[in-house]
């Protein structure tokens, strides 16, 4: 009796909650992350991607002391960010949490702020909950500039990639999601490494899933080494977006239900390729013999209008079709 009352009391609002907590070599970090849980998460499930530090021994120490509240699962081959995160989620998913949150392990995550991502989840009315540290208009100052600016550009594809336009900071990795969902994806599917959140995204919104931007606290400067590199942000995940987004055309909107939208970003994409086309040859033409053929410079004009008005017309009905998925 007495552990069920200790269970009752845990509970975030009658639903169970854990935290998925992926870390790689954050011996030093991860206490602090463990220590300032707060006391209504169910369980804390650290996920150690193949530490090349103490940190699983770190860990281990605490779920000895914790009494079944921490849980270590040592992955035997590092999987990256993602992975770390997928097997978390397969934890959670088979001991069935209702909730379930990601939480880094260099402590860049504000404890504070996980009620606001809990809430709009376990009330039911959305399935994803992901923060937002642009919200804050200190955000500016707070966040390396070289990282403001590659997240505002990743986010800005993400959200053509993943159809949910309305989400505005892709790469933070604070989220919180339902077992409903969880059980609707292909966790093995989800990318690896750290274009993870972009995936997530695109995945989600195949599903028809609710997510919704919640504003967070974003935390720096607290000793955390940044583990991203620029190659990765400029070529990598970009190319993972582009391949998400046809993704999602083909599984969304031609196979679960075709929606017009595939038309217009195809001639989008004909009449795209049509204006280098024409443009090569009108400078090629302009070097040769001094002038530009007026023939030609209308048609690449007229192909470069239709170019983009196909281009935002398909973009303006995937917002449309996805203005209910918040």
């Amino acid at each position: 009796m007495t552990g069920h009352i200790e269970r009752e009391k845990c509970m975030y609002k009658n639903k169970t909650v854990c935290v998925v907590v992926p870390a790689y070599n954050e011996e030093h970090l991860i206490g602090r992350v463990i220590e300032t849980m707060p006391d209504y998460v169910d369980k804390i499930v650290v996920v150690d991607d193949k530490s090349k530090d103490k940190t699983a021994q770190v860990v281990d120490d605490f779920a000895k002391k914790s009494g079944g509240r921490v849980v270590l699962i040592r992955l035997d081959n590092n999987s990256g960010v993602g992975g770390a995160i997928a097997a978390g989620y397969k934890w959670a998913m088979d001991n069935r949490m209702d909730a379930t949150a990601v939480m880094a392990g260099d402590a860049q995550m504000d404890p504070v702020d996980l009620p606001g991502l809990l809430d709009p989840v376990v009330s039911g009315e959305i399935d994803y909950a992901k923060g937002n540290r642009l919200f804050t208009g200190n955000a500016w100052r707070i966040i390396p500039k070289v990282r403001y600016l590659g997240n505002s550009y990743l986010s800005l594809l993400t959200k053509i990639a993943s159809g949910y336009w309305h989400v505005a900071d892709s790469q933070t990795g604070y989220t919180v999601i339902n077992l409903k969902a969880l059980q609707m994806l292909d966790l093995d599917g989800i990318y690896k490494r750290f274009g993870m959140p972009n995936d997530m995204l695109i995945k989600l919104n195949v599903y028809n899933l609710k997510v919704r931007d919640i504003p967070v606290r974003p935390v720096y400067n607290i000793g955390e080494k940044s583990k991203i590199k620029i190659s990765i942000v400029a070529f990598t995940i970009p190319l993972l977006l582009l391949k998400g987004f046809l993704y999602r055309m083909k599984e969304k909107y031609i196979i679960r239900d075709f929606h017009p939208l595939v038309f217009f970003y195809s001639l989008g994409l004909l009449f795209g390729l049509a204006t280098i086309l024409l443009f090569i040859r009108l400078f090629w033409f302009w070097a040769e013999n001094g002038r530009i053929p007026p023939t030609n410079a209308l048609a690449a004009m007229f192909s470069f209008m239709s170019c983009a008005q196909f281009t935002l017309f398909a973009m303006w009905f995937d917002m449309e079709a996805n203005k209910e998925l918040k």
